[in-house]
């Protein structure tokens, strides 16, 4: 299996049809060996009927069914789990993305990376609540990731499939894919891709989504980060924040025991004791992070590397990724 497309579906009954047209085309004209993946993420208009009877039709789609609406982020790893192919391609169902576009990530891949990510150049939104509160999502997730990408939003990517074994979806994460697995050791690339203005329905997401983005943000950066060793970020706030707490402590001993003026009434006073005490306090909570971490390293045997290739292991072929 060469490729595997997945699709998540909310309420794009109109939209379905004329997408598995598009996407069969592309497909089968390029000779490429590929399944289809469609997650029906708890759809409530007719969108599994029509594709219940599209997959009656075709034994190379695949049809996933939520019982409720989990997001787009579950959506992708239903399908991620389910893909069999080499690579996997991402792609959204209201036909904003054009199928057309898949070779040519591909050809960027062909070219030695991991994940290969598409650029709307020309988005065809509305500029204030989509496009603008996304430019500066995509500058701040950059910023903060050091992978430079113009457009994280955009769902349509490549990905060699053992790069996504190697990342672990929930939340709302899916969108920092190129970030996460960069982070685990993927090459990173991005292409312009073609964008169409929404034909049917309407958008699933608002500026509501922006909020959720900047949260999420600070999240990708411990994981990247600090994941596997969460006492550096925490021990390093606790130290600096106990120190200022003991300088500021003395300073006011200083006044106290020298200068004889009350300090009891001096807010600095409760700063000094508030700063100590929450240094204190990160510390102990970067050694319970310490423990979790082990925990759940240890208790799956989970490896804290990732390889890209091996050569000359026993039991294993030259070049395979793992």
């Amino acid at each position: 299996m060469e490729l595997s497309v997945v699709v998540p579906v909310l309420n794009e009954e109109e939209s379905l049809p004329l997408l598995y047209q598009r996407l069969s085309e592309v497909l089968t004209e390029n000779n490429y060996q590929y399944e289809i993946i469609i997650i029906d993420d708890g759809s409530t208009d007719g969108s599994f009927d029509i594709l219940q009877s599209l997959q009656a039709g075709d034994e190379r789609l695949r049809v996933v069914q939520f019982r409720r609406n989990y997001g787009q982020t579950a959506a992708f790893a239903a399908g991620f789990d389910r893909a069999r192919g080499d690579v996997v391609i991402t792609i959204d169902a209201d036909l904003q993305n054009d199928p057309a576009d898949i070779p040519a990530l591909l050809v960027k891949m062909a070219e030695g990376y991991d994940v290969v990510s598409g650029w709307r150049v020309d988005r065809q939104d509305r500029f204030l609540d989509r496009r603008l509160p996304s430019i500066v999502a995509n500058r701040m997730i950059s910023w903060t990731t050091g992978v430079h990408i113009h457009d994280y939003g955009c769902s349509l990517k490549a990905y060699r499939r053992q790069v996504l074994d190697d990342v672990q979806l929930y939340g709302e994460l899916h969108r920092f894919l190129p970030a996460l697995a960069h982070g685990a050791g993927a090459r990173v690339a991005e292409i312009p891709v073609s964008h169409h203005p929404r034909r049917f329905g309407q958008a699933k997401y608002g500026l509501s989504r922006t909020v959720k983005v900047f949260l999420d943000i600070l999240a990708v950066r411990f994981l990247m980060s600090y994941s596997t060793r969460p006492i550096h970020i925490f021990g390093l706030l606790g130290l600096f924040s106990f120190a200022v707490g003991i300088v500021v402590l003395a300073y006011l001993a200083v006044v106290r025991l020298f200068l004889l003026q009350p300090i009891a009434d001096r807010p600095l006073t409760l700063l000094g004791i508030l700063l100590t005490m929450l240094g204190v306090q990160l510390v102990t909570s970067g050694l319970l992070a310490e423990l979790v971490v082990r925990t759940y390293y240890e208790s799956q045997g989970k490896p804290i590397y990732t390889v890209r290739r091996e050569l000359g292991a026993e039991g294993r072929q030259a070049g395979e990724v793992g």
